[in-house]
């Protein structure tokens, strides 16, 4: 310590400490990271990721920390805004110091944190957004993704569509990157496993401003066999109640995305519909003793059950952490020479992020809705892993911009 006082105090006397990176002199007794996150405008997934990252630095701190140090997690909300989330990426990077950044929910916001990544190059991994051009089309080297994408759950959902004796197909999904990119995955993967499907129409609602009416109403008129719907939250809610009162889901097939998570399902409430098709997450279902003891910390700690975000969040942390842990530092480019191949062992089962892609192998929960005792729930589930739904790397690598 002495050694490094007076290293930067000749340092400040020669007037060159202020032409160091903020964040390699901010790094003291804790190692700071900055998570960015839309909390106040989608707080019913942000919440449990909160708590489940908070969840995650307790116990890793309550092992000894990370090199040495603890951790220490700076967290602001981008109220649902890309500019404001690059204002406060700024204000993490340049003034608190931060040795990473980690987190985003809506596609948009995650895109113009990577980019932002990019252009000062910090490492930002991207913890929920499912766009497909975050880790494909705009992927960058300082960008790494969490959640299994788009194209991995549309794909989880084309396998059992495929299953379904039906071929006239509709779909709605919100009008921004991860309503795009998904139903364009699901058509690609559904027309591979059955090639004489079709598509007779498409919804394409503003994300949190579905008029709710005029959509089932043009899916009907179309009258397709079966309906991949990508709502989700408040638009999910509104359609699947308008659909039910007119009649759109009698005798016809609904694979939906996303829809089995506990943050979306549990709202519906009486009106969960019976047998679409989703990917979600059962919750405390899952008895691996892993997920087991994640979920009984959780409970103890926040008297209530994990929820996806809660194991997004926690996954998150535990990712970082065992990068920096495997890189020695929190140099930049070391710990993004450490997330190549970085395996983690998580509550939901071991994964690694891809070389090629920077895409992780984390998987899904595939099933479907019911209600259970009056309450909405995930039946009939299997868990599958990220790993068996990816393109190839090689494949990958090819859809990535050149370097």
């Amino acid at each position: 310590m002495m050694k490094r006082r007076t290293l930067l105090t000749s340092m400040a006397a020669l007037g060159a400490v202020g032409a160091l990176p903020a964040r390699l002199l901010a790094q003291g007794a804790t190692i700071k990271i900055g998570d960015i996150n839309s909390y106040t405008a989608l707080p019913a997934f942000t919440e449990p990721y909160k708590k489940g990252w908070t969840l995650a630095m307790e116990d890793i701190n309550a092992k000894g920390g990370v090199l040495g140090k603890q951790l220490e997690v700076i967290s602001r909300d981008d109220t649902g805004d890309p500019s404001t989330a690059i204002r406060i990426a700024e204000e993490l990077v340049s003034k608190d110091g931060v040795a990473m950044l980690f987190g985003t929910y809506l596609s948009n916001i995650g895109l113009a944190v990577s980019d932002f990544a990019k252009q000062k190059e910090v490492f930002f991994l991207a913890s929920e957004p499912l766009t497909d051009a975050i880790i494909w089309s705009s992927g960058n080297k300082y960008t790494y993704r969490l959640r299994p994408a788009t194209y991995t759950q549309s794909s989880m959902l084309a396998e059992q569509a495929a299953k379904l004796d039906v071929t006239k197909w509709a779909t709605v999904a919100p009008n921004y990157a991860y309503g795009k990119d998904a139903v364009a995955a699901f058509k690609t993967a559904l027309k591979k496993l059955k090639p004489e499907v079709e598509f007779v129409e498409e919804q394409w609602p503003p994300v949190f401003k579905i008029d709710a009416g005029a959509t089932v109403r043009a899916l009907e008129a179309a009258k397709p066999e079966a309906i991949y719907n990508v709502t989700f939250g408040a638009d999910l809610a509104k359609f699947v109640r308008e659909g039910s009162l007119r009649g759109l889901f009698d005798d016809r097939s609904v694979v939906s995305l996303l829809t089995g998570e506990p943050e979306y399902l549990d709202p519906l409430g009486d009106e969960c519909p019976d047998g679409w098709i989703v990917t979600g997450y059962p919750g405390t279902d899952i008895k691996t003793p892993e997920h087991e003891a994640f979920a009984k910390a959780y409970i103890d700690r926040w008297g209530e059950d994990p929820k996806t975000g809660s194991v997004v969040g926690y996954n998150s942390l535990l990712a970082a952490a065992t990068a920096m842990e495997k890189a020695g530092s929190t140099d930049t480019d070391a710990m993004l020479a450490a997330m190549d191949e970085l395996h983690v062992k998580a509550p939901t089962g071991e994964f690694y992020f891809r070389a090629a892609d920077h895409q992780s192998t984390m998987g899904a929960w595939v099933g479907k809705t019911a209600l259970v005792d009056g309450k909405p729930k995930m039946i009939d589930w299997s868990y599958e892993d990220g790993a068996d739904f990816l393109p190839s790397e090689e494949e990958a690598a090819k859809l990535r911009p050149a370097s």
